[in-house]
């Protein structure tokens, strides 16, 4: 038996990272103007083994969140938490016995968040 899931907890929009700078200019990271989806997503409690585990790898999980799963989504995109904050994709994974078919991402604060292309 698959669980339900539901997506209540606001939009996630994910974002590529392009190069900014001029030709001949030292590269500069900044989102793709267009995000690659929006999605709405459900907020899941981080695990002490999941902070742990990735804290040993000298990274740190602010959140974790489930949305419909999309295959193209990787750990070199950008999400942005209800038109507010940036977060690293750190981890996606996929969580098997659930429907719809779904992803859980690992997401770190960006610091010092990206400017958009041409902007």
């Amino acid at each position: 038996m698959k669980d339900a899931q539901t997506f209540n907890d606001g939009t996630v929009k994910i974002h590529g990272i392009t190069n900014s700078a001029a030709p001949g200019d030292a590269s500069k990271d900044a989102l793709a103007q267009s995000p690659k989806f929006s999605l709405r997503f459900e907020e899941r409690t981080v695990g002490v083994n999941r902070y742990y585990a990735a804290m040993q790898n000298k990274i740190k999980v602010d959140m974790l969140i489930r949305c419909p799963r999309q295959r193209s989504v990787s750990t070199d995109d950008v999400a942005i938490i209800n038109n507010i904050d940036q977060y690293r994709i750190r981890q996606v994974q996929y969580p098997p016995d659930v429907e719809p078919p779904c992803m859980d991402l690992s997401l770190e604060k960006v610091v010092h968040p990206y400017g958009f292309t041409g902007v």
